[in-house]
């Protein structure tokens, strides 16, 4: 398609857009979180539903993660397809027990008898000065439970797929949305995400990732932010004449491991990008991932660029010193080199 013809959204346009199709389609979608009906979200994503399909189906809730997600849940048992927003995914510590006891388990608990068919949004991310309570991505954290699938969007595009696969799947999905990505000018916004999105309804597969930049020499693998910082040490490496292929996670669950392993396969390095905490994470799960299935594949041994296992920082210039970016990245090639 040409570039006069592009329809350019941002993440939280694309989300909105994808929810408000859905309703429009399926009654038994509605929408509950904190500040989702007259504001539209503290990030977008439901901007402009409220004089659509009025309270009944977004519904504003009370300060109680634990008492509306819970209320999904039994919801998404009775046939309703719930969308819940947890406004940061750093306050799932007040509410786990309604995500990971109940919303997870409750398919497997009844032998298959109740589904769970709803949607978790959550934001993600930092790089705003917004301190340790605000600004986490934990995607290893969700990841590492079974019964949620988890899905982490790094564009407009794939999060409009994203959305609308994740109200239709008849199992509980985690979707996991960056802030920094989502278009909101007071977050800062990384333009990349910003692309085209069709109009009409349309999914994308959960568990699919996708190589968004190919290369020959090195494999980067990411999600979310991360993609983009990935793509833009891409573009340094090149300068050097380094050829480096570039892979978009998209879902975490299901994880996608052939994709990242034929991509070893061929470029024979490995650097992995997490925003999240080093230590018990996906970083080392991709890694593992490669190494367990063919490890001779490997020219060198495997890099980490993540976030340091301390709490976020509130003050700018640490918690810039902490979070993975294209420096890093390319800094990573060159210990790569150097071993």
């Amino acid at each position: 398609m040409s570039k006069t013809n592009e329809r350019r959204l941002t993440i939280a346009r694309a989300m909105a857009e994808a929810v408000q199709q859905e309703m429009q389609l399926d009654p038994s979608v509605f929408v509950m979180g904190e500040d989702i009906g007259a504001l539209g979200g503290v990030y977008g994503n439901t901007r402009g539903l409220l004089d659509e399909f009025g309270p009944q189906r977004i519904r504003d809730t009370p300060i109680s993660e634990t008492a509306f997600i819970g209320a999904a849940v039994g919801a998404a048992q009775d046939g309703m397809r719930p969308v819940v927003e947890l406004m940061f995914v750093d306050f799932f510590g007040v509410c786990f027990d309604a995500i990971y006891n109940l919303m997870a388990k409750n398919n497997y608990f009844s032998g298959g008898s109740f589904k769970v068919p709803m949607v978790l949004m959550t934001s993600t991310g930092g790089g705003y000065s917004d301190a340790g309570q605000h600004s986490q991505c934990v995607y290893g954290t969700f990841a590492h439970l079974p019964g949620m699938k988890v899905v982490a969007p790094s564009n407009a595009y794939d999060a409009k797929g994203l959305m609308t696969a994740a109200m239709r799947d008849d199992s509980p999905v985690v979707y996991m949305y960056h802030k920094g990505l989502q278009g909101m000018g007071w977050l800062g916004t990384e333009a990349g995400a910003t692309v085209h999105v069709p109009e009409e309804s349309y999914t994308l597969e959960i568990g699919k990732a996708k190589v968004v930049r190919p290369g020959k020499d090195v494999t980067i693998v990411s999600l979310g932010m991360g993609v983009h910082n990935a793509l833009k040490a891409a573009m340094r490496l090149e300068e050097q004449g380094v050829s480096a292929e570039v892979v978009d996670l998209v879902s975490l669950v299901p994880l996608d491991r052939d994709t990242i392993r034929a991509s070893v396969a061929k470029t024979g390095r490995l650097i992995v990008v997490d925003e999240d905490y080093m230590s018990y994470g996906v970083s080392g799960e991709i890694i593992a991932s490669v190494t367990e299935h063919d490890i001779s594949v490997l020219k060198a041994a495997p890099k980490r660029v993540a976030f340091p296992d301390v709490p976020i920082p509130f003050a700018r210039v640490m918690e810039q010193y902490c979070l993975p970016n294209p420096d890093k990245i390319v800094e990573a090639w060159s210990r790569m080199q150097a071993a």
